[in-house]
């Protein structure tokens, strides 16, 4: 059952999005995953571009921890040159026992490396957490190399993040038609001698596919950022609404592994 109050494909379509409640199941079976629609399995050539970039509730909400203004209009120009940039990357979805999900680790380490321009990341491990743990999969049915939920990155640089899933759920398969999302909790960390704290943030990921064809897949990726009560300032005042909303194209193309 889908979690979102309503269909996740309006999500699109507002610039008001309330923080989506915890998936049930997710905290119960250790194993889940977003299920992708079954024409989703394979590896693609994707293309992402960026249309669009908001602060729906003001600059001041995008400001990191402190709510700085000048971090948040710094923020707001960088983005705002790669609009209709188009960033090339590869992306693998698999089949398992539970339905076909995407192979989070390959397109974590796809994902940064990319955007960065360069390789930026050194390793991309599973963490076992309650959550979501091998023996859980294992013991429903899955199998040893399905991905699991919680990734654990290690850049090139003195960093590292922690990305748990706490939120899923999808619209019904309309035709070729499929909306999804997930809800990211993310924490970053130096892993020098610095005493900064870690940082921690919500994300959530909003998709649509298309079936165009059987190895052509047209979609929309919508990212909206939330505050957390542990690393910002003006997490009440936000009211659980996202304050950054940042809209792509994605198109994908089946590779050709033959």
């Amino acid at each position: 059952a889908t979690a979102a109050p309503s269909s996740i494909a309006n999500r699109f379509d507002s610039d008001v999005l309330k923080l989506p409640p915890i998936t049930a199941g997710t905290k119960f079976t250790g194993h889940e995953n977003l299920v992708f629609p079954e024409f989703m399995e394979g590896e693609w050539d994707a293309v992402q571009t960026l249309v669009s970039t908001k602060a729906p509730l003001g600059l001041k909400f995008i400001g990191g921890p402190q709510a700085s203004l000048d971090v948040a209009q710094k923020t707001m120009d960088e983005q705002a040159k790669r609009v209709n940039e188009q960033v090339n990357l590869k992306l693998r979805f698999v089949k398992t026992n539970f339905g076909v999900v995407e192979d989070r680790a390959f397109n974590l380490r796809s994902r940064l490396d990319s955007f960065a321009g360069k390789s930026v990341v050194a390793s991309v491990n599973y963490a076992d957490v309650k959550e979501s743990n091998r023996a859980s999969v294992l013991a429903s049915g899955g199998k040893e190399d399905d991905p699991l939920t919680t990734t654990l990155v290690y850049f090139k640089g003195p960093a590292a993040q922690k990305t748990f899933v706490i939120s899923h759920g999808q619209d019904p398969l309309d035709n070729d038609d499929w909306s999804g999302y997930e809800l990211d909790r993310s924490i970053f960390a130096l892993t020098n001698n610095s005493i900064a704290p870690p940082v921690t943030t919500d994300t959530e990921v909003i998709y649509s596919f298309s079936k165009i064809g059987s190895d052509r897949v047209e979609g929309r990726l919508r990212l909206a950022g939330y505050l957390n009560p542990q690393s910002d300032s003006l997490y009440f005042e936000a009211q659980n609404r996202a304050v950054s909303l940042t809209d792509y194209t994605l198109t994908l193309k089946r590779l050709d592994n033959n």
